[in-house]
């Protein structure tokens, strides 16, 4: 198995997002690769400019942040004919790694635009090394700059960042420092292409939380009907979970809830909806290990939205009368 560490850089419509093609907000101009063996040694590189078709003007912020000639456009490759070449380049059995979410969505919009998405399989199992590193070296939870992660590692700094391959290249660097102990505890998954049926749903199991993915719903009401999307389960041992604090919506995405495993104590839970790219909606749904404060928090949240909503249906009857 290889691990095949990319970055892409885009354009988008230089006249405002009022003239963007809806179905291409941001358009692919450049592919950069790294490619490591199993012990994570770097045995290949991949870059190729992508002449654009869509936007062929370079946006403002693009020609800051990128520095590519027109001539280097002209002379890219047309997106269908890269991203074949790119994906053969890669071969079947490897595992993508990015810094953050961003570039394997627009990777898939882009092949979808051209038609060309059955060429990626999703969901995807990857390695995002911005929550990797945040993990190894911070809090979990921060989220930084990938320049931060050179400086912060003491890598050398060629000052060529926002060219696809140097970007590739910095968070091969960052992803070879980081424990293996820790890369496979925390894989992420991409969702561009949800799951469709029941037998796709994808549920795992990280260290300290649970994630499930459901299939499509056709309304927040069908998806919050269903029992495994509502069901709660220890993501310690897996068992069956008493509720203490039945789903709640905070907005019209997000659900909480809280529950208690007999063994391993308070759990709590947490729905987001996302709207799937063909239509509908699916959950995702994560289990967490919480605590006696957390629970509090989230009972002080629940009650001051039905006190906030008591007062609105207070105030419609009102005005009604």
């Amino acid at each position: 198995m290889n691990y095949i560490v990319f970055d892409l850089e885009w354009n988008q419509s230089p006249y405002g997002k009022g003239h963007a093609v809806k179905r291409l907000p941001f358009e692919i101009i450049e592919i950069g690769a790294v490619k490591l063996n199993d012990a994570r040694e770097v045995i290949d590189t991949y870059q190729q400019v992508i002449r654009p078709a869509v936007y062929k003007t370079l946006h403002y912020r693009t020609r800051e942040i990128v520095h590519m000639t027109r001539k280097e456009l002209e002379n890219g490759m047309h997106f269908p004919d890269a991203i074949r070449e790119f994906l053969t380049w890669a071969g079947h059995d490897s595992v993508f790694c990015t810094w953050g979410t961003v570039d394997l969505p627009e990777l898939q919009r882009n092949m979808q635009y051209y038609g060309l998405l059955h060429l990626l399989k999703g969901p995807m199992h990857y390695y995002d090394v911005q929550k990797l590193f945040a993990v190894q070296y911070e809090d979990m939870h921060s989220r930084r700059a990938l320049e931060y992660g050179v400086d912060f590692l003491k890598l050398e700094n060629k000052d060529n960042f926002h060219r696809a391959l140097a970007d590739a290249e910095y968070t091969a660097e960052i992803f070879r420092t980081i424990d293996m102990s820790v890369v496979l505890a925390y894989d992420s998954i991409d969702v561009y292409q949800n799951p469709k049926t029941k037998t796709e749903e994808i549920h795992t199991v990280y260290n300290g939380y649970s994630k499930y993915i459901s299939r499509p719903f056709v309304t927040k009401e069908e998806a919050m009907r269903d029992p495994e999307v509502s069901g709660t389960y220890c993501c310690r041992c897996g068992k069956k979970s008493r509720k203490k604090m039945r789903w709640f919506s905070v907005n019209a995405r997000n659900y909480y809830c809280m529950a208690e495993c007999p063994e391993h104590g308070l759990m709590k839970g947490q729905i987001r909806m996302k709207q799937a790219e063909d239509g509908g909606l699916y959950v995702i749904k994560t289990i967490r290990v919480s605590s006696r404060m957390e629970a509090d928090v989230i009972k002080s949240k629940r009650d001051e939205i039905r006190v906030r909503r008591r007062r609105k249906r207070q105030e419609a009857k009102a005005a009604r009368s």
